[in-house]
């Protein structure tokens, strides 16, 4: 029953400071950890540590990093037998300045991004079901869901199709998570309240996917079904850093969903991942101890 993740596996240089300098100034880095991040890799590490095995199709660099990166995914259960090795190595710098305040510098050199023989060159041997991390290319995110299809394997997608390949990737779609920011650029409304969101929803859930996620803004998420709906509330308590608690989310919806929960049970549990992740400072997830409290025995 492996989940295979098709998307970025990056360096995630993840630094705490107290505020930020005036320009010109400095400002002393009072924690600073080294991660393997990236959508990809957070959702397949996430995927793990809930108990579902997940393989990761993705690119690391021909550099110094590139071995790092594969041996840790590696180290946490992840199967990297499908990671490619090309060019340099993708860096994002996550430096939070207070509770909750991230900023977010990402270094995407185009040979960290996948291409169409690289999903082609994949095998979906033991693939139960494939996640795509809708930030790569719109033509490979195409080209894997129709091998998907073509092997009757499931397809959950997060984030918004680059533009022009929506209307070609969404009737391909089971599942479909977006934050609020990415509803927006899909469908030209902001989701800034419950029952906007509930109308974008509906109208994504008759292009295709069976089941949608979408974030409002300051509210919570709006996970909603053929027959139903259900609200996820957000919580600011607790809050570090809120870098990898989409990807978390994405994950706990994933692997419920896999266990035959309910929407309702499903949403419950992707909300409790993503509010774990939001606690700890970078995007690496922690959800050992939440599978237990969930999954049926």
């Amino acid at each position: 029953m492996t989940v295979l993740v098709v998307g970025q596996i990056a360096r995630d240089l993840v630094l705490r400071c107290d505020g930020l300098p005036e320009s010109g100034g400095s400002a002393t880095i009072t924690e600073r950890r080294e991660l393997v991040g990236g959508k990809g890799a957070n959702q397949a590490v996430a995927l793990t540590q809930l108990g579902v095995p997940a393989a990761v199709l993705g690119v690391v660099g021909d550099d110094g990093y590139g071995p790092w990166l594969r041996d840790q995914l590696a180290a946490d259960g992840v199967d990297v037998s499908r990671v490619v090795r090309r060019g340099n190595s993708a860096l994002m710098v996550d430096l939070v300045d207070g509770p909750g305040s991230r900023r977010l510098f990402e270094h995407t050199p185009t040979e960290s991004m996948l291409t169409v023989d690289d999903v082609r060159q994949s095998s979906l041997d033991s693939v139960a079901v494939v996640s795509l991390q809708l930030q790569q290319p719109g033509e490979v995110m195409v080209a894997a869901a129709e091998t998907a299809h073509r092997y009757g394997v499931p397809v959950i997608a997060d984030g918004n199709p680059e533009p022009g390949y929506a209307a070609a990737l969404l009737p391909m779609l089971d599942v479909l998570r977006l934050d609020a920011a990415e509803a927006e650029a899909l469908t030209g409304r902001a989701p800034t309240s419950v029952q906007i969101a509930s109308q974008i929803g509906t109208e994504l859930l008759d292009a295709g996917p069976s089941l949608v996620a979408i974030a409002v803004r300051g509210t919570g998420d709006l996970v909603l079904w053929r027959a139903g709906r259900d609200l996820v509330p957000h919580t600011d308590g607790g809050v570090v850093d809120q870098t990898g608690a989409g990807d978390a989310f994405m994950a706990g919806l994933t692997a419920a969903l896999l266990d035959e929960a309910d929407p309702v049970t499903a949403a419950n549990v992707a909300g409790a991942a993503a509010r774990s992740t939001a606690a700890r400072l970078g995007g690496r997830p922690e959800l050992t101890a939440l599978e237990k409290h969930w999954r049926k025995r």
